[in-house]
């Protein structure tokens, strides 16, 4: 397609929305799930015999439907969601993928990995509990990670009579708490996922309510964004050189676009190196295009032979990032060592990995009244706190509050590549000095 300008139907060819489902334990989030899939028509036949076996063998009267969820062994022998689930189905309506996430403390870590690019979080609470320390946690969870949109399901109607006084006074505590974590608009549905109340069809229990049923609200919400909103980001992922007789001086840069636009005629800034160029040509499935737009995965020709590598990013000159060294951030940190002032780690940013200093952890979060605990020394397991990291080489990041994409990061062990701790970077940096650009880079210390 050869255009010079981008309409949303373009953009969003295909809806598609990414949700995760949270809450505390024994809430019902799996049972929620497969009644999702189950309603929904998305079950394959020996799927569902197999549940009916499984169910039958544990002396259930009628199909687990949870069991459509929780894979793993223990997760069906314990009854308990251990780790993060992704199921993918579809209607009519909208394409969707899924993460079902634990609701134990221990495994808030999981909730993370399942949230972080999800555009829609449903958290459940049991109407029989209330709002409870994991509700509150989840919920700060996903204000933390920026999920646009926030439902409440609250579960299990059928065990307060489908009280309408019941649904409303947890709707209204949950909705001022989400509104003082800076969430702006929470959904909230009264439902039961074991009888699928509310679920995928209206329930005539609760004609009191007269909003949407979860699947109604999954098909209508708003997915993504105008990508022409946002500045245009270029991670290179890989530097196309094939030197045949067809193609003697061809060089691209490959890679998918991160967020925003990119037009042949762009002039665009070479990041971490500063060097500017124009683009030249747009290759998009073997063809060439004049515009390209997040996330659609291209080959970018520029008119200049720039010193470029995987690692690098590309952006539009007037709109390019400012690199530092100094990264201060929020985190979650996912692994059973702790972090500490000090660590050695690996930071991947996009396509761009760096050695990396643990220089300060000023403060831990405390979840229950979002207090800050100063100077904690350490950061545990599913423990989220502020953190300062100085790396060997400069980096190109935006503030996470303005892209989910290139304001985030990992911070990897080096000795044996796990994932440490997952990252937001904060509003502002330290600015590098000309002493700290210049330097090189003598081992670990920098």
């Amino acid at each position: 397609m050869n255009t010079s300008t981008i309409t949303t139907a373009e953009a969003n060819a295909t809806s598609l929305l990414r949700f995760a489902t949270a809450g505390s334990v024994d809430d019902g989030k799996s049972t929620l799930v497969g009644r999702l899939l189950h309603d929904s028509k998305s079950v394959l036949a020996d799927q569902l015999e197999a549940v009916e076996h499984a169910s039958r063998r544990r002396g259930a009267a009628a199909p687990d439907l949870a069991l459509l969820t929780d894979g793993l062994r223990a997760e069906r022998e314990q009854g308990i969601t251990i780790d993060v689930a992704y199921r993918y189905f579809a209607t009519p309506r909208r394409r969707f993928i899924l993460a079902d996430t634990p609701g134990h403390v221990q495994y808030t870590r999981n909730m993370v990995t399942g949230a972080s690019t999800a555009e829609l979080a449903v958290v459940l609470v049991d109407a029989r509990n209330g709002v409870v320390e994991q509700t509150r946690r989840h919920a700060a969870v996903a204000a933390l990670l920026r999920v646009p949109h926030v439902v409440l399901a609250v579960n299990k109607m059928d065990l307060v009579d489908y009280a309408e006084p019941v649904f409303a006074a947890i709707a209204e505590e949950f909705t001022g708490y989400a509104a003082s974590l800076g969430i702006p608009e929470v959904t909230a549905i009264p439902i039961s996922a074991l009888a699928g109340d509310n679920v995928v069809t209206a329930s005539a229990n609760m004609d009191w309510y007269g909003g949407p049923t979860v699947l109604e609200h999954l098909e209508t919400v708003p997915v993504g964004a105008d990508p022409s909103a946002d500045p245009a980001r270029f991670p290179v992922q890989y530097v196309i050189r094939p030197q045949t007789a067809e193609h003697p001086d061809y060089r691209g840069y490959a890679g998918q676009i991160a967020s925003g636009v990119l037009r042949t005629g762009d002039a665009v800034t070479v990041l971490p190196s500063g060097r500017t160029s124009t683009i030249v040509g747009i290759d998009a499935l073997g063809q060439a295009v004049d515009v390209a737009w997040a996330p659609q995965s291209v080959t970018l020709r520029l008119a200049d032979d720039l010193d470029i590598s995987r690692g690098d990013l590309i952006a539009p000159g007037a709109q390019a990032p400012a690199t530092t060294r100094d990264v201060e951030a929020t985190v979650c940190h996912l692994h059973d060592r702790p972090l500490r002032v000090g660590d050695r780690v690996l930071l991947k940013h996009t396509t761009r990995t760096v050695k990396a200093i643990v220089k300060d952890i000023p403060s831990r979060l405390t979840l229950d009244d979002l207090s800050q605990h100063p100077a904690p020394g350490e950061l545990g397991a599913n423990d989220i706190g502020r953190v300062t990291v100085r790396t060997a080489e400069p980096l190109a990041l935006d503030a996470y509050a303005d892209s989910r994409r290139t304001g985030s990061f990992l911070l990897i062990d080096p000795a044996d590549g796990t994932t440490r701790t997952a990252g937001m970077a904060g509003d502002s940096f330290a600015t590098p000095t000309v002493e700290d650009a210049a330097r090189p880079d003598e081992g670990w210390d920098f």
